[in-house]
């Protein structure tokens, strides 16, 4: 049997003050807003309610799901979207839809006054149609969320892999953290990109800052060494540590074709001495200038 909808003619008849009643609602109810925000919310509401208006009358009230009501899940998206990217918490996105229900409850109790199952009827339909676009407005906010944290999580791993020119043709890769297959990734670009763009024929990737190695850190460790030694870089890896170079036996990882060293320091008085370099004291000033 065939849904009847019940709140189809009067959200048709009385829009003007539901629309009226639902946007003083929100002013009294919401956060305190500059103009602009303000006029925002009218936008939206107004958009929001002719689109549920449209949608009422064209199928199932229902399932919020069908085609007929995709107009009003992109305005839900696109203002949840907005809201949480300034942010409006769940609970406050989600009451743009829930304050609506005080008007349009007053608008069904004033269309039904006389008739008492059709307004028993029309109660029901608009609360579980309210509290199911409620509840997508949490699922868009929540969506939105990971995606910023998503976004802000590769910019993260962006700053925590910087690429130091020591040289001429000596770069430095300072690792912090945990070293997993998404960061390795990272790690291996920036080094490859940096080695591209600076010429550069040493790298040292240092892991004093890494507190665990396993097989699978050893394993990404080696992967970025022979990627920079495909680009023409001699890479050595620093901040070996008795407990990891432990660790690193007892895995049975071989690191014998790779030159590590305990410090920074001499992994780069190593690439230097490669490069035919050295450093030296400078004599003293008053010396230098006794001569």
């Amino acid at each position: 049997m065939p849904e009847e909808n019940n709140l189809s003619q009067p959200l048709t008849k009385r829009v003007d003050e539901i629309l009226t009643q639902w946007l003083e609602l929100q002013s009294a109810t919401g956060k305190a807003a500059s103009a602009t925000d303000r006029q925002e919310a009218s936008r939206f509401s107004r958009d929001f309610l002719s689109a549920l208006i449209t949608a009422a009358g064209r199928g199932s009230l229902q399932d919020t799901s069908a085609a007929h009501w995709a107009p009003v899940r992109e305005i839900l998206e696109t203002l949840t979207a907005s809201r949480a990217t300034t942010g409006y918490s769940p609970s406050e996105t989600a009451a743009f839809v829930f304050s609506l229900k005080q008007p349009l409850f007053s608008a069904l109790f004033t269309e039904y006054a006389e008739q008492p199952k059709a307004l028993a009827a029309a109660l029901w339909q608009a609360t579980t149609l309210l509290d199911s676009l409620g509840l997508m407005t949490t699922e868009f906010h929540q969506k939105t969320r990971e995606g910023v944290i998503a976004r802000q999580q590769e910019e993260l791993l962006e700053l925590s892999t910087p690429v130091v020119r020591l040289w001429e043709n000596i770069l430095a890769l300072p690792l912090i953290g945990t070293l997993d297959s998404a960061r390795t990734q990272v790690v291996m670009q920036n080094l490859l990109d940096a080695i591209v763009e600076t010429r550069s024929d040493y790298a040292i990737i240092d892991i004093t800052g890494v507190p665990v190695v396993d097989t699978l850190v050893a394993q990404h460790l080696l992967k970025t060494v022979a990627a920079a030694r495909l680009m023409g870089a001699d890479c050595l890896i620093s901040g070996i540590r008795p407990q990891i170079a432990q660790t690193i036996i007892h895995l049975g990882v071989d690191l014998s074709n790779v030159t590590t060293k305990a410090t920074l320091a001499d992994a780069f008085a190593v690439a230097l001495r490669r490069s035919g370099l050295k450093v030296t004291k400078a004599e003293p000033r008053q010396a230098s200038e006794a001569r």
